[in-house]
């Protein structure tokens, strides 16, 4: 199923795989007012639909958009509010890249109206996919499993130290999900991958807003390094090293299943 602005494959099992950052269009009307780095859509989620092709076999659902995390980030509180105070963050419609390069040409800045009309055409609809989704999951199999697929530089000095580590897992510090989950998923042998949980990130908007412990809906973020999957520091794909992690995010994804059923 889709819509102007997203597109839901629909499983069969109570797992949702929502890949907020995956989409790489820009309206014409936004494209017109952006730098070069604008138009490079250089910060997206490379490739997680690819990554995750296998899921789609294994019964899940998948919500993708379409337009760039450039145009409005759907892992954004739409009022704003910084998830990580004291930390460095984009905005809900960003401004500057990852390296604090401007996204628009000068006197173009989206302002308030311009932002609220994107909520309104891009957000929302995104947003009201997942709600509804993780309700008739809920609903048809009394536990719904949303799993945020991420992925990020691993170097990105605006926002942490050093060499971030593979496999980034949130769940806004133990609250968005059930201990039995995250203990299964920490039991999985990522090795030679390097993992963390809680860590610099512990979950962004989508994996603090639609958890539901007392409805059994339970909700983990993973970011990825893209040093795992592609030629950085390019945006180029690297078969043999997505191959490789694929196994281990297989792995994730069916632990994730056996605790949905």
């Amino acid at each position: 199923m889709s819509n102007s602005s997203y597109t839901l494959v629909k499983g069969r099992i109570p797992l949702l795989i929502s890949m907020p950052h995956n989409g790489t269009d820009i309206p014409d009307d936004i494209k017109a007012k952006m730098t070069d780095v604008g138009l490079s859509v250089q910060d997206t989620d490379w490739y997680m639909d690819r990554l995750y092709d296998f899921a789609v076999e294994l019964g899940a659902y998948i919500l993708m958009p379409r337009y760039n995390r450039y145009v409005i980030d759907l892992n954004r509180d739409p009022t704003g509010i910084n998830l990580y105070p004291g930390s460095d963050t984009t905005e809900l419609c960003p401004t500057t890249s990852f390296d604090s390069a401007s996204l628009y040409q000068e006197g173009c800045l989206p302002d308030e109206p311009e932002n609220q009309r994107r909520v309104a055409l891009y957000w929302q609809p995104y947003h009201q996919a997942l709600k509804s989704t993780l309700a008739a999951l809920q609903n048809e199999f009394g536990k719904a499993v949303l799993l945020e697929a991420h992925s990020i530089a691993s170097v990105v000095p605006r926002f942490f130290d050093g060499q971030l580590p593979d496999f980034n897992f949130g769940t806004n510090n133990g609250t968005s999900c059930a201990a039995e989950l995250i203990d299964a998923v920490n039991d999985i042998d990522f090795g030679p991958y390097s993992t963390i949980t809680n860590g610099r990130f512990k979950g962004g908007y989508i994996t603090r807003e639609y958890a539901d412990l007392a409805k059994n809906i339970h909700t983990l973020q993973l970011e990825l390094s893209q040093r795992t999957y592609l030629n950085e520091p390019t945006n180029e794909y690297n078969q043999e090293l997505a191959g490789q992690v694929k196994l281990k995010l297989q792995a994730l994804v069916e632990t994730m299943i056996a605790f949905a059923r």
